[in-house]
């Protein structure tokens, strides 16, 4: 089963619209939506929640109060001033270091696992779609991200792709999205800091050694910009794999809870399906190699 995820080095590019678009015209898939900061894939697919858990994804500190004799080292050792001075933990602050209770003479400190977020598994009429959701405030984010690339082979059957939403930025959100994936489809727009943030996010990707293509949402918006991106791709062997105009269409068609493609927007839909073939093309030409 390949694994193609769509990653951009910013959001609002359009991955997301370009996977939920993706995943009409795509046959034997599965799904994943690995932005568990902002998750939105779930809008667009309407699907029947089979399975929710919670996850566990950081640890932090509980004081006894019982065998606490309030003698101050850990407070004093707490880089984060995450005790307060009736030596009790701040749960916002806990980094779960651990530093407390090695400076604690009475043992009276532990490390209890905290819940930090959700892992949702949903079934939908365009296949099995995992996804999360992190807790307000919480950390970790990285290791939700493995958490749903791991659930969906929970439920695998005979399916070729899984096509996952990434992470939108370069951090490792991003890293634990696309580790182990067989290509990148970065999404980029033709702006001055899209650019920029495209020729970062493939950086990343290409330290990874993960083949990497590139879509340029509403191209038709500053053809200067998408002309530097062509030519930036090019010479460092990028392919352009497609170019999706710009239409005010989209927009309210989204608006409606609707993909380009369920709006009847031939265009559109009419470039998603070639961008599809020259992908699977090209990532044919990689293995080949």
């Amino acid at each position: 089963m390949k694994q193609i995820v769509f990653i951009s080095g910013k959001g609002g590019t359009g991955k997301s619209t370009l996977v939920s678009s993706l995943s009409i015209l795509v046959q034997d898939k599965m799904l994943a939506d690995c932005d568990v900061d902002a998750p939105n894939l779930h809008i667009l697919l309407k699907g029947e929640l089979l399975k929710k858990d919670n996850y566990f994804g950081a640890k932090e500190a509980v004081i006894d109060s019982a065998a606490c004799v309030k003698c101050g080292l850990c407070k004093e050792t707490c880089r984060f001033n995450a005790i307060s001075e009736e030596f009790e933990i701040i749960p916002m602050k806990c980094e779960g270091c651990g530093a407390c209770i090695l400076v604690c003479p009475q043992e009276a400190i532990r490390l209890e696992e905290v819940k930090t977020g959700e892992t949702f598994v949903s079934g939908t009429s365009r296949g099995t779609f995992s996804h999360a959701l992190l807790d307000i405030g919480a950390e970790g984010s990285g290791k939700l991200v493995t958490e749903v690339r791991k659930n969906i082979y929970n439920y695998k059957k005979n399916e070729k792709w899984v096509l996952i939403d990434g992470s939108p930025g370069i951090g490792c959100v991003v890293i634990a999205s696309i580790t182990g994936a067989d290509a990148v489809v970065a999404v980029s727009e033709p702006t001055r800091s899209g650019k920029s943030d495209l020729e970062r996010v493939l950086g990343v990707a290409r330290h990874f050694g993960i083949p990497s293509f590139v879509c340029i949402n509403k191209y038709n918006l500053n053809p200067e910009v998408t002309s530097e991106i062509e030519d930036f791709c090019r010479n460092e062997g990028f392919p352009v794999i497609g170019k999706i105009p710009f239409d005010p269409s989209i927009v309210k068609a989204l608006q409606e809870f609707k993909t380009p493609i369920e709006a009847g927007n031939n265009a559109v839909t009419n470039e998603i399906t070639s961008i599809w073939m020259r992908l699977t093309d090209e990532m044919k030409k990689f293995e080949s190699v």
